[in-house]
């Protein structure tokens, strides 16, 4: 007689799981992309070169990553705020791009 194998049968709240964090990995890959591409409006690298230039001797590079960080941190909020909405069931997962064209365009100085 057959017996399957227990260690190979993947139950429905392992697919749950294994979805959620490959929508996760999505999200957080996409807004990180985003977070890059406004940093380049300005001409900098990246999300990580233009946080560097806080407290910079050149008043505009201080200011405008002083305005990032502010943005930044409003905008990941608002990714933990929808990612718990979700979690709780209370939306349906946006697609990846309805997730960040809800984030609230940057306000440069």
């Amino acid at each position: 007689m057959w017996k399957p194998n227990l260690s190979k049968i993947v139950t429905a709240e392992q697919k749950a799981t294994e979805g959620r964090a490959t929508l996760l990995s999505a999200y957080k890959a996409a807004f990180d992309a985003h977070l890059d591409a406004v940093a380049r409006q300005r001409q900098y690298d990246n999300r990580l070169t233009i946080v560097s230039y806080k407290g910079s001797t050149n008043p505009q590079w201080n200011a405008e990553a002083e305005a990032f960080i502010a943005w930044r941190d409003a905008a990941l909020s608002y990714m933990f705020d929808r990612l718990a909405a979700v979690e709780e069931g209370s939306i349906a997962p946006p697609s990846v791009g309805e997730f960040i064209t809800g984030i609230d365009p940057i306000e440069w100085p």
